[in-house]
């Protein structure tokens, strides 16, 4: 590994993992982190609100403003996000500001008035919070560090180590909006179809499908930083084989077009309204109806299972009926989307 810090360990890729496991799991014990899940569960016995679910995240995109979203909107999606694929409703947020000297009042303004609608849409309240200011040149604008706790909702823990050959894996739509939409602003290029980021809450999506297959949905993950492709590696790592069908992956025409256009794969890039489900090989078509039915999984598709073959691989069937393996992201093709 490095021996300094390199933007490609925020990528969630190789070098990310290489420095949560070389570093930081060396000196933080303990089961729930050792679980690298989107969110730690708390299930201490002694606590008066029961199983519990609790996450963390920062945010540091750049530009602030996006088709699609913003800084603010993305810091509570992204962490309500990461309590509801760990099986939990959200129910409580922290909020953190580092403000650099010279921000204007009337951006701060609009984040934070951005954060509090999108938290009502959630239905999270926002409990806690503190605020930094720093000299200029100190931080880039404006940075949020979020928490956020949660009531577990399945009868047992989701996890990647309950997946089994035969389970079937679903997306509720295009993958590669967001990491897109926010390269595309930052470098000021434009396609005839503008690509907005798809940065949305989704617990209430979640929640129905958990409220209809409580017992068969195996794991859930949103696919951020690394795109689809990465977490699907890092499911793989559990020592199970997945396929992907390439074709089955909806990813829209603008999306596609950018990434021929610059060089990227759309299943690497960073989403932040999106959810990969795995279910039960029997419950697959239920999982599917429940999705297609909410504004949120309305272009929902299955797109792969887990198998026996090729444990710890994710191998992709691309449109031409080749197979070739996918690997977990290696560099950072798109630096501070999230």
């Amino acid at each position: 590994m490095s021996q300094v810090i390199l933007m490609a360990h925020g990528s969630g890729g190789q070098m990310s993992h290489a420095l949560i496991r070389e570093v930081f799991l060396r000196y933080f014990d303990g089961t729930a982190l050792a679980e690298l899940g989107d969110a730690g569960l708390i299930e201490d016995a002694g606590l008066r609100a029961g199983r519990l679910a609790l996450t963390t995240d920062s945010y540091v995109v750049k530009p602030l403003f996006f088709p699609g979203g913003d800084v603010g909107k993305l810091a509570v999606c992204g962490t309500v996000n990461d309590l509801a694929v760990a099986g939990a409703r959200p129910l409580y947020l922290t909020a953190g500001f580092i403000l650099e000297e010279g921000l204007p009042l009337e951006t701060l303004e609009r984040v934070v008035r951005s954060m509090a609608e999108t938290a009502r849409q959630a239905g999270v309240q926002i409990v806690a919070g503190d605020t930094k200011v720093v000299e200029r040149g100190a931080a880039d604008a404006l940075f949020i560090n979020t928490a956020g706790v949660g009531a577990l909702l399945t009868p047992e823990p989701l996890s990647p180590r309950r997946l089994r050959a035969g389970d079937v894996l679903l997306i509720n739509g295009p993958v590669g909006d967001h990491g897109l939409a926010i390269m595309l602003q930052r470098e000021g290029l434009t396609f005839h179809s503008e690509l907005v980021s798809d940065c949305a809450p989704l617990n209430g999506l979640i929640a129905e499908l958990l409220a209809e297959l409580p017992a068969d949905v195996r794991c859930m993950r949103d696919p951020t930083r690394g795109g689809l492709a990465t977490t699907l590696n890092e499911w793989a790592g559990v020592g199970v084989g997945i396929e992907v069908d390439e074709e089955a992956v909806p990813v829209r025409p603008a999306a596609r077009a950018a990434c021929e256009i610059l060089g990227l794969d759309p299943l690497y890039i960073a989403n932040e309204g999106k959810v990969l489900i795995a279910v039960a090989p029997a419950s697959a078509e239920r999982a599917l109806a429940v999705l297609c039915s909410h504004p949120l999984g309305k272009e929902a598709a299955v797109i792969g299972r887990v198998t026996e073959e090729h444990p710890g691989r994710v191998v992709l069937r691309t449109a031409y009926g080749a197979r070739r393996v996918l690997d977990m992201l290696a560099g950072d093709p798109l630096p501070r989307i999230c």
